[in-house]
């Protein structure tokens, strides 16, 4: 296994990619650390248990500083250490930019950018002191190649690839590794809401003809929180089907 006794910490694990991450680190034989805002990730912690997995929950806000500190903690008491970190948990409020309110600006920077700020600064100390840690933030091919009204998203999407750089310059001496993901159109409830034309137009620039998976991308995180990427810092891996330009 993979992962073996590692301890990984995903916000966002209740549904779409955070789900597959989860329950493939599991299945890697990682001990699971699950936050989510939805009661659902409570079940998904209940089903991993019961297949012979090591798993808690926390309901926890990534836009909260004390609820990430205190959920952090309460982690750590808990397994002893924690390896591995997947900055997962985003959101959106798209609007044209002449449209677009101060708040939904707001929003989304709290979570998606500010909240990657919060959950990595409160993991980083514990990283540090066991000289080892993995972490992973989801970023977006619409960071590379724009996205129309998608000003807020883009701007938190596009500042992971740049923080990212930085904690992997940073944190290098400890042991620790900072790498991100830019996911294309991936099939999730979020996706599956997008109007019909939307989505037709989304699968017509994919040059590999298909939509991806969830499992697409833990599929990446996967190897980026293994030993196998021990000498991969500072990239932001896309996977989006060949769509990104």
């Amino acid at each position: 296994m993979r992962l073996k006794d590692k301890v990984a910490l995903i916000t966002g694990g209740a549904n779409g990619i955070g789900l597959a991450t989860a329950k493939r680190f599991a299945k890697e034989g990682a001990k699971i650390i699950l936050w989510d805002l939805s009661e659902k990730g409570k079940e998904v912690v209940e089903q991993l248990t019961k297949e012979g997995h090591q798993a808690i929950f926390a309901k926890v806000s990534v836009a909260d500083e004390d609820q990430v500190l205190k959920a952090v903690d309460s982690a750590h008491k808990h397994f002893g250490r924690i390896d591995i970190l997947i900055n997962n948990a985003g959101i959106t409020k798209d609007r044209t930019l002449l449209k677009m309110s101060k708040q939904e600006w707001h929003d989304v920077i709290s979570v998606n950018l500010t909240g990657v700020f919060n959950c990595t600064q409160a993991v980083v100390p514990i990283m540090k002191e066991q000289h080892y840690g993995r972490i992973l933030s989801a970023s977006s091919n619409v960071a590379i190649r724009g996205n129309y009204g998608q000003t807020n998203y883009v701007a938190t999407k596009s500042a992971i690839i740049g923080m990212t750089k930085v904690w992997a310059l940073e944190l290098g001496r400890y042991g620790i590794t900072a790498n991100c993901i830019a996911p294309g159109f991936i099939q999730t409830a979020m996706t599956d809401a997008m109007p019909e034309e939307v989505r037709k137009q989304s699968l017509a620039h994919i040059p590999v003809g298909k939509w991806g998976i969830p499992d697409d991308i833990a599929n990446g995180y996967l190897y980026l929180a293994s030993d196998e990427a021990s000498f991969v810092s500072g990239i932001c891996l896309t996977i989006d089907g060949g769509a990104a330009r």
